[in-house]
C-alpha cells in the first residue's frame, strides 16, 4: 500500500510530461500530414515560445522599459495569460515565414526541405543565445499553480495538475477544430489529396501556411508549459522533438489518438524511470519504441493519412 501511495506522485509526473509530449508530436504530425515534410526545427520553435513567453513575462523589457513599466507592473497572473496567448501567436507567424522559405523546396528531392528546417533549427537556436544567453532560465508561474497541495499524506505538485488539465483541454480542442470544423475537413482532406484540395478550388498555398503556423503554435504552447518543469535552455528543442517522433511513429502516422496514447505511455516509461532509475529515463523510451514496432511495424494505431481516425 505504502509502494502504491508513493507511486501516484510519479504517475501524477508522467501523466502530465505525456499529455505534453502528445501535444508537441500533434502539432508536428499535423505539418507531416499536410505539407509531407519532416519539420527538423520543430524542436527549436519548441523553445523559442518558451523564451518569447520568458520576455513577456519579464517586468521590463530592455531598452523600452519607461515605456513598458505599467506592464511590469500588472499582476504575474495577468502577464503568464498574456504570454500563453501571444507566444504561440508570435512562434507561428515565425512559422509562417519559415513555410514560405520552404515553398522553393515543394515538389523537389525530400531532403532539400530536410535541410532547410535542419539550417533553420541551428538559425533559432543561435538567435536565442544571442539574444537570451545560453544560461540557463526559468519561467515564473503564478501563485495560484505553483506550490504543494496536500492530498491525503501525499504532496503533489500544484502544477503539475495545471499541466495535466491545459493539455488536455489543447488537445479536446484541436480534435474538435479537426473533426467538426470546415477548416479541419479541409486539413483531413489534404492530409489524404492535396492535389485534390487544389481541385476542388481551395488555395493549398495558403492551407500550407496556415498549417504549420498551427503546427508550430501547437509547440510553442507545448514549450511554455514544460517550461516549469524542464527549465529554459537554447537546445531544450532537442530534447522535445526527439520524443515527438518516437510518438508519431509509436502511435501510427495516421492516428490522431495514437499519437495522444504514445505519449502518455512515453510519459509514464520516462517518469516512472526517471524516479526509480534515474539513468535509464532517457533509455526507456527507446526500448518502448523498439518493443512496440518489432510487433507492430505500422505503430498501435496506424493509418495511410497523417491525420485519419
Amino acid at each position: 500500500m505504502d509502494f502504491l501511495q508513493n507511486l501516484l506522485p510519479h504517475l501524477l509526473n508522467g501523466l502530465s510530461l505525456g499529455l505534453l509530449f502528445a501535444l508537441i508530436a500533434l502539432g508536428f504530425m499535423l505539418i507531416v500530414g499536410v505539407m509531407e515534410v519532416i519539420n527538423l526545427a520543430h524542436g527549436s520553435l519548441f523553445a523559442l515560445g518558451a523564451y518569447i513567453a520568458l520576455f513577456l513575462m519579464a517586468p521590463h523589457f530592455g531598452p523600452l522599459a519607461g515605456a513598458f513599466a505599467w506592464y511590469g507592473a500588472l499582476p504575474i497572473g495577468t502577464r503568464y495569460a498574456v504570454a500563453l496567448f501571444l507566444a504561440p501567436i508570435l512562434v507561428g507567424i515565425f512559422g509562417m515565414l519559415l513555410e514560405l522559405a520552404m515553398r522553393r523546396t515543394y515538389g523537389k528531392d525530400p531532403l532539400y526541405g530536410l535541410l532547410l528546417t535542419f539550417g533553420a533549427a541551428l538559425v533559432i537556436e543561435e538567435l536565442i543565445r544571442v539574444v537570451w544567453g545560453s544560461q540557463e532560465r526559468t519561467l515564473q508561474t503564478p501563485d495560484a499553480i505553483s506550490g504543494a497541495v496536500m492530498i491525503g499524506d501525499l504532496i503533489y505538485a500544484r502544477y503539475r495538475f495545471f499541466a495535466c488539465g491545459f493539455a488536455v483541454a489543447m488537445i479536446v480542442l484541436l480534435w474538435l477544430f479537426i473533426e467538426k470544423t470546415k477548416y479541419g475537413a479541409i486539413i483531413k482532406a489534404g492530409a489524404h489529396d492535396s492535389e485534390m484540395v487544389r481541385a476542388l478550388g481551395y488555395n493549398l498555398s495558403r492551407l500550407r501556411m496556415w498549417v504549420f503556423a498551427l503546427g508550430t503554435a501547437l509547440a510553442a504552447i507545448a514549450g511554455i508549459v514544460m517550461a516549469p518543469i524542464w527549465g529554459i535552455r537554447p537546445h531544450v528543442g532537442v530534447d522535445a522533438v526527439v520524443p515527438a517522433f518516437l510518438i508519431i511513429v509509436l502511435g501510427g502516422v495516421g492516428s490522431f489518438w495514437g499519437a495522444v496514447v504514445a505519449g502518455l505511455m512515453v510519459g509514464l516509461v520516462v517518469g516512472l524511470t526517471g524516479a526509480y532509475a534515474s539513468e535509464w529515463s532517457l533509455m526507456s523510451m527507446y526500448l518502448l519504441f523498439i518493443v512496440v514496432v518489432t510487433f507492430r511495424a505500422r505503430g498501435m494505431f496506424g493509418k495511410k493519412s497523417a491525420l485519419d481516425n
